[in-house]
């Protein structure tokens, strides 16, 4: 059994060159502590055009063009992830982006999927519960952003409000029935 009160938890965020990787690439990286400390926050050059994706999170070509590649960045990254509960916003989307999908990390935790259950409105036709954008969970718990959403630092400093917000919910519901 993991006992997730001893494990160090960070909050990671990226923003792409679109959805679907290979073909696309990071363009922006950040990993947070629980305390909120920024460990990492870069741009990244993909190797390639941006294209539609500036028009959501603002980064351009010129932008990332001297930026370090993920190649450059992933000994820094695993090094920061490595035995951690990492969580992100979307797990699913985001650890595709890495060549090794994060397995360095003790677990891989999804706010998104988490916050579905916690809203709880229920999605018919997948028989699930709905999914949320990070800013309207962000919305939803009263967090004050930092930054702009859609830019990896902004996103993942509100994915750990979310976060924080859950978990205090799971303790005030383990406490009630003690």
């Amino acid at each position: 059994m993991i006992r997730w009160c001893n494990m160090r938890t960070v909050f990671l965020d990226t923003e792409t060159t679109g959805l679907n990787p290979p073909a696309d690439g990071l363009v922006e990286i950040a990993i947070v502590e629980d305390t909120g400390r920024v460990l990492l926050n870069s741009l990244v050059n993909p190797e390639r055009t941006i294209g539609f994706a500036s028009t959501i999170h603002g980064i351009t070509d010129d932008m990332v063009a001297t930026a370090p590649r993920l190649l450059d960045l992933l000994p820094q990254v695993e090094a920061i992830v490595c035995g951690a509960r990492v969580v992100i916003y979307n797990s699913g989307f985001d650890t595709r982006f890495f060549p090794d999908r994060l397995r360095s990390a003790a677990a891989i935790d999804c706010a998104m999927l988490r916050f579905a259950r916690a809203r709880g409105v229920r999605n018919p036709r997948f028989g699930d519960f709905k999914w949320h954008k990070l800013t309207v969970a962000a919305e939803h718990v009263g967090y004050e952003w930092e930054g702009v959403a859609h830019r990896a630092l902004a996103d993942a400093l509100a994915t750990r409000a979310v976060w924080n917000w859950m978990e205090a919910r799971s303790l005030d519901r383990r406490a009630a029935i003690a």
